[in-house]
């Protein structure tokens, strides 16, 4: 496969997973945090740090709407509950197991 083609591949998985977390606003990012190691805030932060690998300007809040769909504060107002107690004993876990 040739470097155009895995890229245009790879760009169409990135927007495939990020269509479908836009979709699955019941998975809270600390249970994808705890689960996967990663959330949609980090897919943000990821996805700036390659534009400035470009020299591209990119705000975290750019970043951040161009993942959730809508400005972060809006996506979080409607969809992001209270983490529980559980979760976040589980995301304790989780970090250390990962820094361990």
């Amino acid at each position: 496969m040739d470097k155009t083609t895995q890229i245009e591949l790879e760009a169409a998985a990135f927007r495939r997973l990020v269509e479908h977390l836009r979709t699955r606003t019941d998975v809270q990012n600390i249970d994808l945090m705890i689960h996967g190691g990663f959330c949609r805030n980090c897919l943000a932060d990821w996805l700036r740090e390659a534009a400035d690998a470009k020299g591209i300007a990119l705000s975290k809040d750019d970043a951040r709407t161009s993942i959730y769909g809508m400005p972060f504060p809006e996506w979080k107002a409607k969809f992001q509950a209270e983490a529980t107690p559980e979760q976040l004993a589980a995301f304790e876990a989780a970090q250390k197991k990962s820094h361990g």
